[in-house]
């Protein structure tokens, strides 16, 4: 089974998924006219404005449910991994990735708000790829095709987000917490259990709520401790800089890091972390309550930043700065456990390799400024990143559920299903709360890599709406309007919710053609 996991992971994470994400964010950034950049003031504007409403969530608070699936463990120990395997120039194509795929954010979350629709059980707002994959195009002969083909999404979603990913963050926080304060593992997958239970039960506005207060404390939190060690190793910064730029470029650097490793790590460990492309984001942004598309595709554009631009690159500059890292040769062998199976020295000084790549070594990079409590720091914020991460991932999965079942028409079926779901992402975090990291991670990097060609490709296929949206967008801002969609004046057609909003408020224009 190890193997074909090993095997099944080498196909989804082969090149092309890589030369795809890159392609992608650099298509996308040129299609927008580099959004991602001259929209700034707007993206973090947007952030702390909007309002939420009985069906839906505020701006902000649908911010911090999106950081909440995407600031989690590949944020510190995904960051360590990549430079372990990558070399420090991984960091670099970490930058790159999130920068061009702040483009692709922005293109996949417009589409996950323009159809978006209200949850008939719940009143509350879904979306997501499988919606926007099915209804972007309805209204052609291909209908039918990209039916099956959001379908297909959603199934992959639902198991990758029960299954899959959870895994990943429940094994890194029962890892933490053992080498934290030697807590079983048994004991941390008893109280994630007990406390996932408990969110996951009080839907959509619970999930938001708790993100809402825990995600950018706990950020902040970790990046004030990555600033101390900074100013504490100020006189390392040009050096750590230097070392992650050249060691991108250079296949002769001096930790044996080569090109082609940095560019697949860094990008690999950049979407695991940020989730640009995977299709994720899109579902936070259709829960959010605002009066253009556009506002909430900006928003989530944003996030892209926060999570790269300053978690990950405060993970990664903690540990070079203080020479608590590892880099592996290419082709080095690991046991099941995911432990080097050869003993070679940590560049920067000298500890043994059986250890697990990732946790430790971002705690004993906060433990060699902070001694004694390191550890503690970094086992506690991973406990909240990786635990909003988990609960996101359920609100993800719950959303695609519900859109395989919205034509059953039994609640008691649909609740039934619903209540396993749960049940099963239970089990889930359970099961790798007990499982080794190499295992978690695999299935982990699988569930990400198929989300992924599925969802690229189909946003590459139906991005015209986005584009319509952006003008329309941008026109209204021109004239000084805070734009209000209406999608006949945009020209965007299968965009239900937003027509039916347009009539609701009296803003579409009489004669305006039907959608």
């Amino acid at each position: 089974m190890t193997a074909f996991i090993d095997w099944l992971n080498g196909v989804v994470w082969a090149p092309p998924l890589v030369y795809l994400c890159l392609g992608a964010g650099v298509f996308f950034t040129i299609r927008t006219r580099m959004i991602q950049i001259r929209q700034i003031p707007a993206i973090f504007k947007q952030m702390f404005t909007g309002q939420k409403s009985e069906d839906g969530v505020s701006s902000f608070q649908a911010l911090p449910m999106s950081l909440a699936g995407r600031v989690g463990t590949g944020n510190i120990a995904g960051t360590v991994t990549a430079i372990a395997f990558g070399g420090p120039g991984a960091v670099m194509w970490m930058w790159i990735s999130a920068l061009l795929g702040a483009s692709t954010s922005f293109v996949e979350s417009t589409l996950g708000q323009l159809y978006k629709e209200r949850d008939k059980d719940t009143g509350e707002y879904r979306g997501g790829p499988a919606y926007y994959i099915e209804r972007a195009y309805r209204h052609t002969k291909a209908h039918g095709l990209f039916k099956v083909y959001g379908t297909v999404f959603a199934f992959v979603t639902i198991l990758s987000m029960s299954f899959l990913l959870p895994g990943v963050q429940a094994q890194s926080i029962a890892s933490a917490a053992e080498n934290a304060w030697s807590i079983p593992h048994w004991a941390t997958a008893i109280a994630v259990v007990i406390a996932l239970g408990f969110i996951v039960i009080g839907g959509v506005k619970r999930i938001a709520t708790f993100a809402s207060y825990v995600v950018p404390f706990m950020a902040i939190l970790y990046i004030l401790g990555a600033i101390v060690i900074a100013f504490v190793n100020i006189d390392q910064l040009f050096d750590v800089i230097g070392l992650v730029v050249s060691s991108a470029f250079t296949t002769t650097s001096a930790v044996g890091a080569m090109v082609g490793a940095a560019v697949e790590w860094g990008v690999k460990r950049g979407i695991y972390s940020n989730e640009a492309g995977q299709g994720t984001g899109p579902h936070a942004a259709a829960a959010a309550e605002v009066s253009h598309p556009v506002k909430q595709g900006l928003v989530q554009a944003g996030s892209i930043y926060i999570d790269t631009l300053f978690v990950c690159t405060a993970t990664a500059f903690m540990v070079l700065s203080t020479g608590m890292y590892r880099v592996f040769p290419s082709g080095a062998q690991f046991d099941a456990d995911g432990n080097p199976a050869e003993t070679l020295e940590r560049v920067g000084g000298g500890v043994s390799a059986q250890v697990e790549v990732g946790v430790p070594y971002a705690q004993a990079g906060f433990d060699a400024v902070f001694p004694g409590f390191g550890a503690s720091f970094v086992a506690i914020s991973l406990a909240f990143f990786a635990f909003t991460t988990i609960v996101a991932y359920y609100y993800m999965a719950e959303t695609n559920l519900k859109y395989v079942l919205r034509n059953v028409r039994n609640r008691r079926v649909s609740s039934a299903l619903t209540r396993f779901l749960q049940l099963f992402i239970l089990v889930a975090v359970a099961y790798g709360s007990m499982s080794t990291a190499g295992a978690a991670w695999a299935l982990g990097d699988i569930g990400v890599g198929l989300m992924a060609w599925l969802n690229i490709v189909a946003i590459l296929i139906i991005q015209q709406p986005v584009f319509k949206a952006l003008r329309d967008y941008e026109r209204q801002r021109k004239h000084g309007l805070d734009p209000e969609f209406v999608p006949s004046e945009a020209g965007v057609v299968g965009a239900d919710f937003w027509d039916q909003r347009a009539t609701e408020k009296g803003l579409a224009k009489e004669g305006a053609p039907a959608q």
